[in-house]
This record gives structure tokens, C-alpha cells and sequence, in this order.
């Protein structure tokens, strides 16, 4: 896999590659950082997929989600 036309020394994976056009990201953590978004971009960027789901399960017992476009 490449970035920006170089080659990537390690392989990255997302969670889940739903319908091979969306990235699917799933965390359980208190709050989503930059960090998290950041990641979903870079894959997003490192691939031909214009679309990341960032799902967190672990928001004060509810569901939270950010739909990222590239």
C-alpha cells in the first residue's frame, strides 16, 4: 500500500470495509480526538474510498458517530 506515492513500511488496516466503498472505524472510548479522525482520513487518503464512518460505543451509554468525506 502507498501514501502520497510512497510506500507504507507497515501494512494498516480499517475495521471494516463495508460494500468496498466505505471505511468503517469502530472505537469505545469516552470522547473521539483528532487523533481517531485523523486516522480515518489517512485511510481514506491511502485508498479510492470517499466516505469513513468513525463509530464510538463508548460515549456515556449512547452511540456517537461522524460521517467523514473525502
Amino acid at each position: 500500500m502507498s501514501y502520497r506515492g510512497q510506500m507504507l513500511k507497515q501494512r494498516y488496516k480499517p475495521d471494516f470495509v463495508c460494500y468496498g466503498k466505505i471505511i468503517l472505524e469502530i472505537r469505545a472510548v469516552s470522547q473521539l480526538t483528532d487523533e481517531h479522525r485523523a486516522q480515518v482520513l489517512n485511510y481514506l487518503n491511502a485508498t479510492v474510498m470517499k466516505l469513513g464512518l468513525l463509530v464510538n460505543f463508548g460515549h456515556q451509554r449512547t452511540l456517537e458517530y461522524e460521517r467523514i468525506v473525502l
